[in-house]
């Protein structure tokens, strides 16, 4: 599937502090309900004729009205929040209790939210009462910097003196019945059942974070309602209760006992199975609103791994000379709502967990992009993007867009105005390209999806707060927008840079020249992209002469002071014949100041290609294959010998500076029209620009699914 354009699907890896509860621990389960993720969203799209095929949201030709036909088999997700407490004592006269809930933070991403998915089977009886049975999984936001979204912490005085102990929430579920009625096209529904929560427990002066299961019971009471063909939505409240958990801290003999109660309220999403809703509904059955949204999902899957490295040294942020392996995985809605003429609404929840190979770190061109190096062993919730985007014709002929992830079907004029305003990622406008600008469908290498000294504002999962015009005109477009940085750059120990700034006092502008032409018949584009971050920022030549004054390592966090960093890069995309397409990029960027957010790279140019499977009788596989070159300026290589860190990079020394240079090539196999299995192989000389090191040989096996 190509992205079309101003479609935002793509979200990108950033290096940061490895963080979370139980940063490094996949159960077997969380990894099969990724892949069945993928699975079932490939069963729900149905048997369309393209990967980006949709479920049909309008109501069909109007037939004899008639109240909704609840019964039938479901899946869906939801997102929510969450209130509570837990009740402790590791003894007689000592016992507190602690507060789970935690305040949003649109910065970081943090707070008692959650997101999840459900299944579920109803039966409608004659007189219209509705009896079923709906299990679910939930799981939490990222933690804060404290370690906790769903949870908190209590002081108290232990025998080692003063101390706190913490429950932090990982995932928590319910199986429950609900029985309910429907008087007309509204169902109006209570619900009870077993629930579950998965927490981890931790004693500030203990060495270990053991966790427990809870068992208790939930009840609770809903309403739901018909939004589009098949698809219905609710918004419920929940009340559960957990019974007694003890945990044995053995590595200071402290035994605590807890209970904890949580209230929810959250609101979902359901597609419902077997034939339309509607034959026995009718058009009265759907809002008037109907027609104004779009409803899309994606699940994608990626293992990818190295066997041993030649490797005489390594530092903090170096591939691990030993052979390894992750995974991760990942699930989004993309929900829409049309505003008034020209306008829409967009809203992109996921569920993010795992880890890209030596915590994303020890390439400047890392191998996968749905790495993140913010990793976690059990699955999180995101709010990825929440935008409004604003389309004004100015004339030209009238062209057809088709409905796709993020964009509605109807039409717009070839001259128009796009104003794009909240939360999205600056590479979803700029920096685009056909043949490479996707990890989830086409190339992973973070280098090769976007140029790699575009050094484009984003938290650690590459999103961020910003404005965005876009003015076509004929054959040209040009486009500009203002971004927030995050909170700190990248680069070195800064634990606070997953978060965007919330001062605003930090930002990037971006602009880009678009010209769309014909070459011997076949359409092509060339893009000029430049940007300047503004923000505190360190420059490698102060971090150098500090290291040599102190004889200690090189720290780009000790000099960082108000700074700018410009870059510049052009973006080539080019057909050859309908079954052949090629691609160029080359890029530079100030190599006295560090990057703020992507990646360390000053320079850098990238050639690759995209082949068809029309040429074998596949028309949807596609074969990739492309070289990149990454390199620095000498004041940065100087600074990673003196022992600097980077975003990526940092072997502790840089005696032998080499280009890094990558080959990568990948095979699209289309399984179905909505889902496809891919394999990709990249090859890194001299990675993290070390001689001394590597080569890297990189596997990888993605699956990919979406309706």
């Amino acid at each position: 599937m190509r992205v079309p354009r101003n479609v935002f699907v793509k979200s990108k890896g950033r290096s940061r502090t490895s963080a979370g509860p139980a940063a490094r621990t996949t159960p077997l389960a969380v990894k099969c309900c990724s892949a069945a993720s993928i699975l079932i969203l490939s069963f729900a799209a149905g048997p369309k004729t393209s990967a980006a095929a949709d479920l049909p949201l309008k109501a069909p030709p109007a037939q004899a009205s008639s109240a909704y036909d609840w019964s039938g088999a479901y899946i869906g997700g939801h997102l929510g929040y969450v209130s509570g407490n837990s009740n402790w004592n590791d003894g007689p006269g000592v016992a507190g209790s602690l507060d789970l809930t935690q305040p949003i933070d649109v910065f970081t991403e943090g707070g008692s939210f959650f997101a999840g998915l459900q299944a579920g089977y109803d039966k409608m009886l004659a007189n219209r009462f509705v009896i079923g049975a709906v299990a679910d999984v939930s799981f939490p936001a990222w933690p804060n910097i404290a370690g906790v979204s769903v949870g908190g912490t209590s002081s108290l005085v232990s025998p080692a003196g003063p101390d706190s102990y913490s429950d932090a929430v990982l995932s928590f579920g319910t199986v429950r019945g609900r029985v309910g009625y429907a008087p007309g096209n509204w169902l109006v529904y209570a619900t009870g059942g077993l629930a579950w929560s998965y927490d981890q427990l931790s004693l500030a002066s203990a060495s270990e974070t053991p966790q427990r299961m809870r068992l208790g019971w939930a009840a609770g009471a809903g309403v739901e309602v018909p939004v589009a063909d098949h698809w219905t939505a609710n918004l419920e409240y929940l009340y559960t209760q957990y019974g007694q958990t003890n945990v044995l801290f053995a590595s200071v003999g402290q035994q605590f006992t807890s209970t904890s109660t949580m209230q929810e309220l959250r609101a979902g999403l359901n597609y419902h199975f077997g034939d339309s809703r509607m034959p026995i509904a009718g058009t009265a059955a759907l809002p008037s609103w109907a027609d104004s949204i779009s409803l899309h999902g994606q699940a994608t899957f990626v293992w990818q791994g190295h066997p041993p490295i030649n490797s005489p040294y390594q530092g903090q942020n170096s591939l691990l000379a030993t052979s390894e392996g992750d995974e991760t995985a990942d699930v989004t809605l993309f929900a829409g709502a049309k505003l008034w003429r020209g306008a829409e609404f967009w809203f992109n929840p996921e569920i993010d967990q795992g880890f890209g190979f030596a915590n994303t770190h020890g390439a400047a061109g890392f191998p996968s992009g749905e790495s993140y190096k913010l990793g976690a062993g059990y699955p999180y919730a995101r709010v990825q993007r929440a935008f409004v985007r604003q389309t004004i014709d100015l004339g030209g002929e009238t062209e057809k867009v088709d409905e796709d992830i993020n964009q509605f079907a109807g039409s717009h004029t070839t001259d128009r105005l796009v104003l794009t305003v909240g939360r999205f990622g600056v590479n979803d406008i700029f920096d685009t390209n056909k043949y490479a600008n996707n990890p989830k469908t086409d190339f992973l290498n973070w280098t090769l999806i976007n140029t790699g000294t575009f050094d484009y504002a984003g938290d650690a999962w590459g999103m961020t707060y910003g404005a965005a015009a876009e003015w076509y005109v004929g054959h040209w477009t040009v486009r500009a927008g203002v971004f927030d940085l995050s909170a700190t750059p990248a680069g070195g120990n800064s634990p606070t840079s997953y978060g965007l700034d919330p001062t605003f006092s930090q930002l990037e502008a971006v602009a880009e020249l678009e010209r769309r032409y014909e070459l011997w018949g076949q359409p092509g584009t060339i893009k000029v992209t430049g940007f300047l971050n503004r923000g505190e920022a360190g420059q490698y030549s102060d971090a150098t002469a500090l290291a040599q004054a102190t004889g200690q390592a090189a720290d780009i966090t000790a000099v960082r002071g108000m700074t700018n960093r410009p870059g510049v890069s052009a973006n080539l995309a080019q057909q050859i014949t309908d079954s052949l397409g090629v691609f160029a990029r080359v890029g530079w960027a100030d190599g006295n100041v560090e990057p703020w957010d992507f990646t360390d790279v000053d320079s850098t140019a990238a050639v690759g290609s995209a082949i068809s499977g029309k040429l074998w009788g596949r028309p949807d596989d596609t074969i990739g294959i492309a070289g990149i070159v990454n390199d620095i300026s000498a004041v940065h290589t100087a600074f990673l010998n003196a022992g600097g860190i980077g975003i990526l990079v940092g072997d502790g020394q840089l005696p032998n500076p080499r280009p890094e240079q990558i080959l990568e090539t990948y095979y699209s196999y289309a399984t179905s029209a909505a889902s496809r299995l891919s394999f990709d192989y990249q090859f890194i000389a001299n990675p993290a620009y070390n001689g001394d090191r590597g080569p890297v040989n990189v596997v990888s096996v993605r699956l990919h699914g979406q309706f």
